[in-house]
């Protein structure tokens, strides 16, 4: 990983703090360009709702637990539309 990317990634810091669970789990389906954010471990979702955003809440016992972000690589900040293609791994 080049120290670049090593930046943008520490960057996210701030915004990983503010997160009502203290912290993520990410996983990332590049096949199907879903994005999974999960804010509990282990989770069990009862319940979820699909957003118009094409993101997806998951709920355990009406606590958020978790989001899919569908279409993820083309997401850019604030939720705008982004072309720039991602890197292979």
């Amino acid at each position: 990983m080049a120290p670049a990317e090593l930046e943008r990634i520490v960057a996210l810091t701030p915004e990983l703090l503010r997160l009502p669970s203290g912290g993520a789990w990410t996983s990332y389906d590049r096949q199907a360009d879903v994005l999974y954010i999960n804010f509990k471990k282990p989770s069990h979702a009862d319940d979820s709702e699909l957003l118009d955003n094409d993101v997806v809440v998951r709920y355990e016992q009406g606590e958020v637990v978790g989001i899919t972000v569908m279409n993820a690589s083309r997401r850019g900040p604030n939720g705008t539309e982004h072309e720039e293609p991602l890197p292979e791994n």
